[in-house]
C-alpha cells in the first residue's frame, strides 16, 4: 500500500473550529512541457505594491448551530458515496445561497475537515451552505482511509480511476434538489489532495464549478481547458515539505513527486486570458503574507497565489488536535485563517451574469 502519510489532513491533524487563530493573536510526476505556460516574471516597483486584505467582505466563524444531515448517492460504477450537509440555522427553504464543496485530504474524511476547517461556523456567520463529500478508501471495499482521483495524485482513487468529477456533480445535484442554490456561486475548496481535486474541478466541471479555494495543491491533469471561467485562489507555505511549494518528493508519500503550486496557478490564469503579470499586495498585519493576482481575466474572473513565509502542510489558523499532527504535517501557521481568506475570495468572485 502506498504510504500517504504526507497528504494526512484527517484525524491526526483534525480540530474543532474553537482552534480558529485571529489576526490579531500572532506571536508528481514533472509536469509536461505543454502543460506549463510560464508567464512573464517581473520585479515589483515599490510603488505598485498594493494592499492586501485576506478578510475582506466576510464576518468571522460563530458557533455552528444549523443542522448536520448525511446523504448517499451510488455512483454509475455501483459505489455508495457519502457526504455531509452542513446548513445555518437562519436559511429557509426558499433562500437563495451560495455553495460550497470542500474537500478533504488524502487519508481525511467529511467529519474530519468539517472539524479541522471550521467551515461550519463561517457558513453560519455568512450564510452559505456547505457540503463535504468522502473520497475512497485505501481497502479494497472502499472502506478506511479515504483519497481523490485529482488525476496523478493520489492512492487507490487515482490508481483505480475513480470518477470523483461525476461524484461532485451529483453531490451538487443532490444539494439543489433541496436546496436554492445559486449558479453563480459555486465553489470548491479543498486541502492537499483535496485541492488537487478542486484544480481537476475547475478544469473538467466549470460549468457547476465558478470559483475554487486550496491550499497546499498542484495540477494533476495534463489537459485543461475550463468551458467556462474559474477564478482561483491557491494558498501555500514555504515551509510545506509534505506538497513543497517548488514542486519535488514530499516528506512522507513514498514515490509522488509533486507538481509545483506555481505551475498550476499560472496554466490557470493562461487559461483563463488573465493579464500577464500579477500584482503584488502586501498584508499589512503580517509580512509574511505575499499575494498575487492575476486580474483582469476572463469573464471577470480572477486567479490570486498567497505565498506565507514559513508556513507548514498543516491547514493554516487552526489548531492541530494533538503533538501528533504536527510531527506529520507541521505546527499550522497561527496568523492566517486559510477557512476565512479562502471564503473572502470566493465570495468575491462570483460567475459574472449569473
Amino acid at each position: 500500500m502506498v504510504a500517504l502519510a504526507a497528504m494526512i489532513v484527517g484525524s491526526v491533524a483534525a480540530s474543532g473550529c474553537g482552534g480558529t487563530a485571529t489576526r490579531r493573536e500572532r506571536g508528481g510526476v514533472p509536469v509536461p512541457p505543454s502543460t506549463v505556460v510560464s508567464l512573464p516574471k517581473s520585479v515589483p516597483d515599490p510603488s505598485d505594491l498594493q494592499r492586501y486584505e485576506p478578510y475582506a467582505g466576510t464576518r468571522p466563524a460563530v458557533a455552528p448551530v444549523g443542522r448536520v444531515t448525511e446523504g448517499r448517492i451510488t455512483t454509475p460504477d455501483g459505489r455508495s458515496r457519502h457526504y455531509r450537509l452542513y446548513v445555518p440555522a437562519s436559511l429557509q427553504q426558499t433562500d437563495r445561497v451560495a455553495l460550497l464543496v470542500a474537500l478533504h485530504g488524502g487519508l481525511g474524511s467529511s467529519t474530519q475537515f468539517a472539524a479541522n476547517s471550521g467551515f461550519d461556523g463561517l457558513a453560519e456567520a455568512n450564510r452559505f451552505v456547505v457540503v463535504y463529500p468522502d473520497g475512497i478508501g485505501l481497502r479494497p471495499d472502499g472502506s478506511g482511509a479515504q483519497t481523490w482521483n485529482g488525476g496523478y495524485c493520489c492512492g487507490p482513487a487515482a490508481s483505480r480511476g475513480v470518477d470523483d468529477v461525476g461524484f461532485v456533480r451529483r453531490v451538487i445535484d443532490a444539494v439543489g434538489a433541496e436546496w436554492s442554490i445559486d449558479p453563480a456561486r459555486v465553489f470548491a475548496t479543498g486541502h492537499s489532495n483535496g485541492a488537487i481535486l478542486a484544480y481537476r474541478l475547475a478544469c473538467e466541471l466549470s460549468d457547476r464549478i465558478v470559483a475554487i479555494g486550496v491550499q497546499a495543491g498542484s495540477l494533476g491533469v495534463d489537459e485543461c481547458r475550463p468551458a467556462r471561467p474559474v477564478s482561483v485562489f491557491h494558498l501555500h507555505g514555504t515551509a510545506d515539505t509534505n506538497h513543497p511549494i517548488d514542486g519535488g518528493v514530499g516528506s512522507g508519500v513514498a514515490g509522488v513527486e509533486f507538481r509545483p503550486a506555481r505551475a498550476a496557478v499560472e496554466r490557470l490564469a493562461s487559461v483563463g486570458g488573465c493579464a500577464p503579470v500579477a500584482v503584488v499586495g502586501l498584508d499589512p498585519d503580517d509580512p509574511d503574507v505575499t499575494a498575487r493576482t492575476w486580474s483582469p481575466c476572463s469573464g471577470e474572473s480572477a486567479v490570486r497565489f498567497v505565498v506565507v513565509t514559513g508556513a507548514t502542510h498543516a491547514w493554516m489558523g487552526h489548531a492541530a488536535a494533538s503533538t501528533g499532527a504536527a510531527a506529520v504535517v507541521g505546527d499550522p501557521y497561527p496568523g492566517l485563517d486559510a477557512s476565512r481568506a479562502i471564503w473572502s475570495f470566493l465570495v468575491a468572485h462570483p460567475r459574472s451574469g449569473g
